[in-house]
Parts: structure tokens; sequence; C-alpha cells
């Protein structure tokens, strides 16, 4: 056995050892909804900090990002400003929703649209939502571990990296019923530091082995100018074209607004002890956001190394096998895999959450004991559901069903994120927003894939001479504006009622 193999299996053994030992941290009892689902919403800053921190920066980020940099070029580099300008949508909005879930004992984001426009169909319509968008979110983890089992070999390697990603789904399903918030929570300290410790040793070393930054982007961009076009695709480049410029900034925008009202970022978000905690994070963590940058530009450097594989989300773990030593190369691939465990154990929590609470009961202030129970059975099932993913549908259907879940995602953004400043929408109206909303990312995902054989995030809108090529997900959210608005109006008029809000002004003041 490789020292890199031994390395790798120290640390991902310790950290699942962690994840076990968390149960005891505090000693809460985590037969508590709010002890086992939000850490008994008490992280302070520097927990908070690494908790979202390992929430929203994945080994499929890892991953996904550069593989989408060797393949798209310069559009790629759209993560980058998205996951910056959510911040100020943390700190305004998001510090708001922490308030009232506060005062009002909320442990998803469906508790608080139940609460606040009265309306069953409404509650149940967002929590599904939540749900759909996670599975394949978490599938995206295990695909990332798998990722790194065959780069590894051996053992690891059997199968395809199936048997090694089954025992992960068994350790990963084990510590999360048992310890619930807390392991995440617990390892994220050790997942970030490794994630830090390879960023930053990957862009001191390979960059200089590639003879330099200045060597790699001039041969990145004779690479790119090489490549033969693809019909109705937008060349790929190290500089964006001008077709693109709209495409860049819809990804940007429409990304940003659903980041955080995902229902992994709802619970780590729910997990802070008070509402200055999430403001201070929203501004400490855009250092991620530089982590992102420098990762993002891994891409750019297996272009330049020459790597070729028919596999983009191998180029990483390539890059760390051809330029690192073996021993270093392990801790590089435990960085990835524990990075994978993090996030996919708080998806799975969030995910299982908006189950127990909005699906198979309805919301009420008095949780009965039960619920932990069954929101504990429903993590395993979580993480059974996303491995069936992995194991059953090709991965290039995996990363489709996760970019068509960000376009269902921001269509809980009027009834969740406008529903904490207004109640002028009206509950059905919502309802049919949402409807259209799904509909029209929907269609929009299956035209891309009639016209090119693949799904796209964007969409080419005419509008007469000018043609627009923009993020299916922000062209959906608009249809869900416009007809949740019109609806409004209508029903308006027609004097309906618009049901009970359950909360009141004292509920969101600070």
């Amino acid at each position: 056995m490789s020292s890199g193999t031994i390395i790798f299996l120290i640390l991902v053994v310790g950290v699942t050892v962690m994840g076990f030992l968390a149960s005891g941290w505090g000693k809460a009892n985590l037969q508590q909804f709010d002890e086992w689902a939000l850490g008994g919403r008490r992280f302070g800053t520097l927990v908070s900090w690494f908790l979202l921190g390992g929430d929203l920066y994945t080994a499929y980020t890892f991953i996904a990002v550069p593989a989408l940099i060797y393949g798209a070029g310069a559009l790629g580099f759209f993560a980058v400003p998205y996951a910056t300008i959510a911040y100020p949508v943390v700190f305004i909005v998001l510090a708001r929703f922490w308030t009232v879930a506060k005062k009002r004992g909320y442990i998803t984001s469906a508790d608080f649209v139940r609460d606040r426009y009265g309306d069953r169909a409404l509650e149940v319509a967002i929590a599904v939502t939540g749900v759909i968008a996670a599975l394949p979110y978490i599938a995206l983890q295990l695909i990332g571990m798998k990722t790194v089992f065959s780069q590894i070999g051996g053992a690891f390697g059997a199968g395809g990296g199936f048997v090694a990603l089954g025992v992960a789904f068994v350790v990963l399903a084990a510590y999360t019923y048992t310890s619930g918030l807390r392991a995440p929570a617990m390892i994220a300290f050790v997942k970030d530091a490794l994630i830090y410790i390879t960023v930053i040793a990957a862009i001191a070393v390979i960059p200089a082995a590639l003879g330099g930054w200045g060597h790699v982007f001039a041969s990145v961009q004779a690479a790119l100018a090489a490549r033969p076009a693809v019909a109705g695709a937008a060349p790929a480049g190290i500089l964006l074209s001008p077709g693109m410029y709209f495409a860049y900034a819809t990804m940007a925008f429409g990304s940003c607004l659903s980041l955080f009202i995902y229902p992994h970022s709802i619970t780590s978000l729910l997990a802070a002890k008070s509402r200055f905690v999430i403001q201070r994070n929203a501004a400490l963590l855009p250092s991620y956001s530089l982590l992102l940058g420098f990762l993002a530009l891994l891409g750019f450097c297996a272009i330049a190394a020459g790597i070729a594989t028919k596999d983009p989300n191998a180029i990483v773990p390539l890059l760390f096998a051809k330029y690192f030593p073996d021993w270093f190369a392990g801790v590089a691939n435990a960085a990835i895999v524990i990075g994978a465990l993090v996030p996919a154990a708080i998806m799975a929590i969030g995910a299982a959450n908006l189950l127990a609470s909005n699906v198979f009961k309805e919301f009420s202030a008095q949780r009965p004991p039960g619920e932990t129970r069954i929101a504990k059975m429903l993590t395993l099932v979580v993480c059974a559901c996303a491995l069936v993913f992995v194991v059953e549908l090709p991965v290039q259907y995996a990363i489709t069903l996760q970019l068509l879940g960000g376009a269902w995602m921001l269509q809980i953004f009027p009834a969740f994120a406008l529903g904490l400043y207004t109640r002028w929408f009206h509950p059905t109206a919502l309802l049919l927003g949402w409807c259209a909303g799904m509909l029209t990312g929907s269609g929009m995902a299956y035209a891309t894939f009639l016209a090119s054989g693949k799904f796209a995030p964007v969409f080419p809108m005419q509008l007469g001479s000018l043609k627009l090529v923009g993020f299916i997900a922000l062209y959906a959210l608009i249809a869900n504006l416009a007809v949740a608005a019109l609806a409004t109006f209508a029903f308006n008029a027609a004097n309906a009622s618009k049901g009970i809000d359950g909360t009141t002004a004292q509920d969101y003041a600070v």
C-alpha cells in the first residue's frame, strides 16, 4: 500500500470517528428535534463559519468548477462572482428569516411559508421542491467520492469505485443518523483546513511546474482556439465572447438568489445562535470565494498540462497525481472525499427535515417526540435515494438533474424570500406562479436537450432581432413572478380569501 493511500485512510477514518463522537458534543439530548437537526441552535461565529463553508464548498465544487472551466473556458468562472454576491442576500434576507424562525421555532423554510400564508398546498410544494433539488446534489457528492476512489485504484477502484462508495454511504448514513448536524459541524474543521492546504499547495506548485501563469494562459488560449466548433454552442475561450455576456451575468445573479435557500443552507443558517452570527459570517465567508477562484484556475492548468480524459470530473485528481508527491496526493484526495461527506450529511438532514416537518405531517408549534425519530429514518432514505442516482444513472444525467434542481429551487424565492417582507401575494397565486416557473424551467431544459442532445443551463431567448442567451432558472423566475402577480390582482378583484397570516410584526423585530 502506497504512502498516499495510507495517509488517505488515516484521514478518512479519523473524521469518521469524529462523526460518531460528535453525538456527545455538548451532552445534548439528541432525541429533541432542534438538538439533532440544528445542533440546538447554539453554534457561534467560528463553528458557523466552518459549517457554512463546508456546506457550500463541496467535493463537487472541488471537482466540477475546474471541470467546467476545462470544458467551457471563461464561462465557468460565473461561479466565483455568484458565490460572492450571495452574501449580501444572507446579511439582509436570511438574517431576517433567522429572527422569525428562532421566535416561532421553525426548522425549515416551508415551516415559515405555512405559517405566513396558512396554505397547506403551498407548504408542501415548497417542501417537495427542496427535496427533489437536494437529491441530485447529494448524488454529486457521492460522484465526487467515486471519482477519487477510481483514481486511487486498488481495492478502492474495485467495481469502478462503487464498492468503496457503498462503504462510504454506510458510514455517512450511520454517523448522520447518530449525531445529526453536530457530525458535519465537527468534521467541517478538518475538511476546510485540508481544502485550504490543498488548494494553496496546488496554486503554488502546479503553475510553476507548467512554466508560470503566463505560459498557462498562452497554452490555454491556443488549446481552446484549436478545439472544433460545436453546432449551437458558443466557442470556449480564455475570455467571454460578447454573445455570452448576458448568459454569464444571469447565471451569476440567478445562482446567487438560490444558493442560500437550498435546504442544507437553511439548516446550517438556523443552527447559528444569533442573527449577528449570520451577519458576521456574511462578512467573513467571501474569503472562500478567493479560494474558489484559485480552484477554478486548476481547470486552465489541466488544459495547459495536456490532461486528456473522457471524464472532465477526473481532471483534478489527475493533476494531483501528476504534480504532487504520493503522500500529498493522499492528503488532496482525502480533502475531496471529506469535502463530500460534510455537505452530503447536511443535505440529507435538510431534506429529511422538510419531509418530516412539512410533508408527512402538518406543521404545528408543538413537535411530537417521534418527529425526530422519523427525520432520522428519512435521512437514511434520502441517502439511499441519492446512491440510487449514482448507481442507476449515467454521471451526465445526475449533473443535468442538479443543474435543473437549481432552476427548480429558485421557484420558491417569491413565497419564501419575498414573503419575509410582504404579504401582498395571494397564496394560491404563489402556487400558480410556482407551477409556471417549474414548467418553464423544465420546458426550456427539455428544449435545449432536443436541440443539442444534451442539457445546457442557458436558453436562447429571441426578442425580435435580439437573441439573448440567458440562465434558464432566471427566465423561469420571471414567469413565476409574472403569473403570481397577475393572479394576485385577479384574486383580489374577486375578494378571494388570502388565508391567515400566523406571524406578527414583532416576530421580525431584532
